[in-house]
């Protein structure tokens, strides 16, 4: 039901409720499934509202996918600080396995959200805070591994923060996909995680010299 005159969204709850709605879409009917007009209707809105905040479904979708950004930096950085508590015999190690382990999850619990923001969709955005957003899990993947082998050359550097990146990035992609682990247990699942992070973590020291 559509919201009356007199109750009308307050400046920014508006914008907000359209993105809560849009989220919530996304995870439910994906990418293809997107539109503005059901974006409206979820948020009890004119299909015609959105235009105040959103000149197109472009424009929400960026926004989506560089909060995406955000919470997926926010999730490496919360679990590189909590492997970095357990008092690991190499921190640096530890915390960028940690950083693969909050990326993982980010994964697995927004699988939607998560096909957008590496998208082609979201590629061919010409969005300024979309790509600053992407640029800071860039940033994660390259200060951890900097801090791994701090001694090796930029170019080493810049290959095992590939590496890293794709490791992590391909394993958790091929399973969302049903490439891989069809078959095995949650836990089984996280040890074939784990298990992938420590080989990526001692390829990388091995690496670095």
């Amino acid at each position: 039901m559509e919201r009356s005159k007199a109750q009308p969204y307050h400046h920014g709850q508006l914008r907000e409720a359209l993105l809560t709605s849009g989220r919530a879409l996304l995870e439910e009917k994906g990418i293809r499934g997107f539109t503005l007009r059901e974006c409206a209707r979820r948020a009890g809105v004119s299909h015609a509202a959105p235009a105040y905040h959103f000149a197109s479904i472009d424009d929400l979708l960026a926004e989506l996918a560089a909060r995406g950004f955000d919470e997926l930096a926010a999730a490496m950085t919360a679990e590189a600080d909590r492997s970095a508590d357990k008092g690991a015999e190499d921190a640096s190690t530890g915390r960028l396995m940690g950083q693969g382990v909050g990326y993982m999850a980010f994964a697995a619990g927004n699988p939607a959200l998560f096909q957008l923001m590496f998208s082609r969709e979201a590629n061919r955005l010409d969005a300024p805070a979309l790509a600053a957003a992407a640029e800071k899990v860039r940033a994660l993947h390259a200060a951890a591994i900097e801090a791994v082998i701090p001694h090796a050359s930029g170019e080493i550097k810049q290959r095992m923060a590939d590496f890293a990146g794709a490791s992590v990035h391909g394993f958790i992609s091929l399973l969302l996909e049903g490439q891989i682990g069809g078959r095995d247990s949650s836990r089984a699942l996280k040890a074939r995680g784990l298990a992938l992070l420590s080989a990526m973590a001692e390829t990388v020291v091995r690496a670095g010299g």
